[in-house]
């Protein structure tokens, strides 16, 4: 059968999507797998298992927490448990994406099956481009980025494996954290509403005090105890400020 208009229109906008992979954020999230590959090799994790990981768990700091506790002999309900913690922090990004992607006839099944592909590079690529991309375009628009994204990192951590065992371990390195230094730009920057940015502040200052305090425990204090604390100051502070400057600067 010939391609009607709509799947032609689906198909453009696919391919649309598939090209994000050139994007600065796409391309440093890769540079950074080449990086996740020399960790692998170095954990004594095989080819075909780090390209599974990256396949099916694709969230990085989820991978890197899985072949740590690896290498430190923990049992596996330890490991589901740890990867799933680390898994959760992304639900907001998917509470937050779906609306800007949901048409009105978009089925539930495939939104759960694109929340796969949300992890920090894809929600802040998405974010910054689903405005200029119509609305029943959406899901096939992030599909297509999506889809490419994990499938030539997956393809990529098999090509890389073995070759950066030549790298110096500095450089091995800095591939990898090219992505938490971008990305912690990113968030700032791509952040609407004033909690986030107080949120942010917040976990920077704290992580590191609390990672020396209380090893083991310092991300989920600082995750949730940080981000109840940003929303209690936005809520009672930053808010009752607000009416109060704008009536000083209203005319008598």
């Amino acid at each position: 059968m010939p391609p009607t208009h709509a799947d032609a229109a689906s198909l453009h906008w696919f391919l649309k999507g598939a090209r994000g992979i050139f994007s600065l954020p796409a391309l440093i999230l890769m540079t950074s797998f080449v990086g996740f590959s020399a960790f692998a090799l170095e954990s004594g994790v095989s080819r075909g298992e780090a390209m599974f990981m990256t396949a099916m768990i694709w969230a990085l700091p989820a991978k890197m927490i899985l072949i740590g506790m690896m290498a430190s002999g923990a049992n596996i309900l330890a490991m589901f448990l740890a990867v799933t913690l680390s898994s959760i922090r992304m639900m907001p990004m998917v509470a937050s994406l779906v609306p800007e992607m949901r048409g009105s006839r978009t089925p539930t099944w495939l939104l759960l099956v694109l929340s796969h592909f949300v992890a920090i590079t894809a929600w802040v690529f998405a974010m910054g481009k689903l405005k200029g991309v119509p609305r029943e375009a959406r899901v096939t628009y992030f599909a297509g980025f999506g889809l490419t994204l994990v499938a030539a990192n997956t393809i990529l951590v098999g090509l890389s494996y073995g070759v950066v065992s030549t790298f110096p371990p500095a450089v091995a390195g800095v591939l990898f954290f090219l992505t938490p230094v971008y990305f912690v730009g990113s968030i700032w920057a791509s952040a609407r509403h004033s909690v986030v940015r107080i949120a942010f502040v917040i976990g920077v200052v704290s992580g590191p005090l609390l990672a020396v305090i209380t090893p083991g425990l310092d991300i989920l204090i600082a995750g949730i105890g940080g981000g109840t604390l940003a929303y209690l100051i936005d809520r009672f502070v930053v808010r009752r400020r607000a009416p109060v400057a704008a009536g000083e600067g209203a005319e008598p």
